[in-house]
């Protein structure tokens, strides 16, 4: 072969391997910048959701946080009136033994300081035994205390049939008892208040059968019954901020009055509470705290469990606390 045949072969040969060269190198400089294009974004789209979830962590509030038990929450500012926190608020559930707040209430209303009830033996047949015996006299302001701190049965009971006849209740409904018509006159003053969601069957809130409670109500209306409670007959609740009391019927027999919340020394500035509790209800409780000078709260706790009620209460004062602050 010729040698300018070969040299010409040779720069073709060059040329080739150049181009082949500058191809390779052309497309190992894009994939790494596809690949720096793909990574930037990819860092910018985590870069991104990482703000957004920090972002969604930065606004959900104390109240969001909470695993609950209970069925329905209402968180109540009194001062403010403006409502902290609710869940299913609304919700008609039943009762159990805050139907005893009502009935206390009722109670106060239609008697004086001076009536005094004695109990009867026919009184004593109530679901638990919180120690009242037979003809003993009680005023009705230590007889409610003893009621509410123990969620007192035969108390409640008690005074329904008792105040029911003293006051002849039943002159609007002659075919009812007079304990009846005293729970007539229950739902009468519940519907006078405005609380529309509550309706009862009894004055203990104990279940009536397997489907049937003996009282029903929302979060929301019960711890407005506690608020209007405390703003109108303050003392009558004060018995339930105590872990322990006293209480002497005229008889002279002193009774030692446990009371049914567990939380009471856990609840600071702890200004009254109530329990309930029943197959149908399950864990109820409502208390009503100062959270600082002057800042009365009230939280209501429905359809939760016997310990889980206590335990739904602890988060909501916690978280109630740290939104306030």
């Amino acid at each position: 072969m010729p040698e300018e045949n070969i040299e010409k072969n040779n720069r073709v040969i060059d040329y080739v391997d150049l181009m082949f060269v500058g191809a390779v190198a052309f497309f190992l400089i894009a994939s790494v910048g596809a690949f720096s294009l793909i990574r930037g974004h990819k860092n910018n789209e985590t870069s991104s959701a990482t703000t957004e979830n920090i972002n969604e962590i930065a606004i959900q509030t104390p109240f969001e946080a909470l695993e609950l038990e209970a069925r329905s929450v209402f968180v109540w500012d009194i001062n403010n009136k403006k409502e902290l926190y609710s869940k299913n608020a609304d919700a008609p559930l039943p009762l159990a033994s805050l139907t005893k707040i009502m009935t206390a209430l009722t109670a106060y209303e239609l008697t004086s300081e001076s009536t005094v009830l004695t109990i009867e033996k026919e009184y004593l047949l109530q679901e638990g035994d919180t120690g009242l015996l037979s003809n003993e006299k009680w005023s009705i302001k230590n007889l409610l205390d003893l009621t509410l701190l123990s969620s007192s049965n035969d108390g409640a009971f008690a005074v329904a049939s008792a105040i029911g006849a003293a006051t002849a209740l039943n002159t609007d409904t002659p075919e009812s008892t007079p304990r009846e018509s005293f729970i007539h006159s229950m739902d009468k003053r519940a519907t006078a208040l405005g609380f529309s969601s509550l309706h009862f069957n009894n004055e203990t809130g104990l279940d009536i059968g397997i489907v049937e409670a003996g009282g029903y109500g929302s979060a929301k209306d019960i711890a407005k019954l506690l608020e209007y409670t405390l703003l109108h007959a303050p003392h009558l609740l004060e018995a339930t901020k105590y872990d322990l009391l006293p209480i002497t019927s005229l008889n002279e027999i002193t009774h030692y009055v446990k009371n049914t919340n567990a939380l009471v020394a856990h609840v600071p500035g702890l200004i009254a509470s109530k329990t309930g509790y029943s197959e149908l209800a399950g864990g109820n409780l409502v208390v009503a705290f100062d959270a600082g000078l002057g800042r009365p709260i009230i939280i209501s706790v429905l359809g939760s469990s016997y310990e889980g009620r206590f335990v739904d209460m602890e988060k909501l004062i916690s978280a109630t606390m740290k939104t306030l602050r």
